[in-house]
């Protein structure tokens, strides 16, 4: 969430950047009301306390008095504090000035577009007719066991995620990345703070109300919050993860969508990549990650597009995101395979992550990154790797991990 005080600072920028993300600006409105409410009831508790702690052995009946009052004020001001967060949470964070003006995902901005798109002399497959046909994608048999967006991986693309997973940890690991493998269940009360549930976000969650534990969205669910309440060392920044999980969404609203193969599915495997830094480098940071997710693309041979997210598009907790998308020849267009967003203190002041520094404390930032969404990547080596022969050509960095040159070829 926001500072408070920085949106009374700054009360008309903030409620034009509010409108600019297609969201009701009068929230902004709301939480400075609710905030002075607020203020005015802490400051009748306080002035009662203070009045309270003057009283002499012989003031029974004045201090009687003030504790009818305070029993009377302290449920009211626990109900305003209550209101208060529960407005301030609905406030998005602020979008960097950068970031393009627009409605939804059609009006983000195409920063470059880097490598050849392949050409085919042949009758191309999209990825499910490939790998079907390879014997390494099965969604009728997921669909018989789990039901509908599941699918098994098998025989040579299970050698493909393995690969993929070594090239990249490796990789990342050599940058300086922490290597984590997380838990995907976590506290309800944890995935609240990550920001995202204010706004629908549970929707897109198996949510298990027994337990108050959700299934994970993605890793940084449960890496980002990992040093909850931890204050870190400037000496200690950036500190930076990469993580593999399995993530979980149930696609709501996606319905119709994506529905043919492994693009957009209930159940599927990440690397991602997490980072905690300080206030002032949190924008380079960004750029940095998208440098290694571009590095990674561009190593596998694909062509891809970076696009960057306007207004309408952001999450409730970015100041900015980054979306790569990868060419696929089978359904002649550009697909997203990885995101990069900055996320400023809009969750660490939730999760209360700070920095010590110069004698102070501050909140930090965090960022999150994907390093590999593995199905999608799979799916665009299938299409754009395939040969006129059925067979699929292996990428080169990812031949020694799978230890053949051809899926389709023993």
């Amino acid at each position: 969430m926001l500072d408070i005080k920085y949106i009374l600072e700054n009360k008309e920028s903030v409620k034009e950047a509010v409108k600019n993300r297609g969201k009701d600006a009068s929230i902004v409105d709301k939480t400075i009301t609710l905030d002075a409410e607020r203020k005015t009831l802490i400051q009748k508790a306080e002035e009662l306390r203070a009045k309270r702690n003057k009283l002499g052995k012989d003031d029974r009946e004045e201090g009687a008095k003030i504790k009818e009052e305070l029993k009377e004020i302290e449920p009211k001001l626990k109900e305003a504090e209550e209101s208060f967060l529960s407005a301030l949470k609905l406030i998005p964070n602020i979008p960097a000035p950068d970031v393009p003006i627009g409605k939804d995902d059609t009006e983000n901005l195409v920063v470059r577009t880097e490598g050849t798109v392949p050409t085919f002399d042949f009758k191309i497959k999209d990825h499910l007719d490939l790998g079907v046909a390879l014997d390494v994608i099965d969604v009728e048999r997921a669909a018989k066991v789990s039901g509908a967006r599941f699918g098994y991986f098998k025989n040579d693309a299970v050698l493909l995620e393995f690969a993929l997973i070594d090239f990249v940890m490796k990789k990342l690991i050599r940058k300086g990345f922490s290597p984590v493998v997380p838990p995907v269940i976590i506290k309800k009360e944890m995935e609240e703070k990550m920001g995202y549930s204010e706004h629908g976000g549970f929707d897109n969650m198996y949510v298990f109300d027994k337990d108050d534990m959700v299934f994970v969205a993605s890793s940084e669910h449960s890496v980002i919050p990992m040093h909850a309440d931890e204050v870190f060392e400037e000496k200690d920044l950036p500190r930076r993860y990469v993580n593999f999980s399995t993530c979980f969404r149930r696609e709501s609203g996606a319905y119709g969508k994506d529905t043919r193969g492994i693009l957009r599915v209930h159940q599927f495997d990440k690397l991602e990549m997490n980072v905690y830094t300080t206030p002032e480098k949190s924008d380079a940071e960004c750029e940095f990650l998208l440098s290694c997710q571009e590095e990674i693309v561009k190593e596998l041979g694909l062509s891809y597009r970076v696009v960057k997210s306007c207004t309408g598009d952001l999450p409730n907790p970015n100041r900015r995101m980054y979306d790569i998308e990868a060419w696929f020849p089978g359904q002649n267009t550009y697909r997203e395979i990885t995101s990069c967003s900055n996320c400023t203190d809009y969750q660490t002041r939730r999760l209360n992550i700070k920095l010590k520094r110069d004698g102070k404390t501050e909140f930090v930032h965090a960022l999150n990154a994907t390093a590999t969404a593995i199905g999608r990547v799979i799916a665009a080596i299938l299409e754009n790797y395939q040969q006129e022969d059925g067979t699929v050509k292996i990428p080169t960095v990812l031949k020694e991990y799978v230890g053949k040159d051809f899926i389709g070829i023993n």
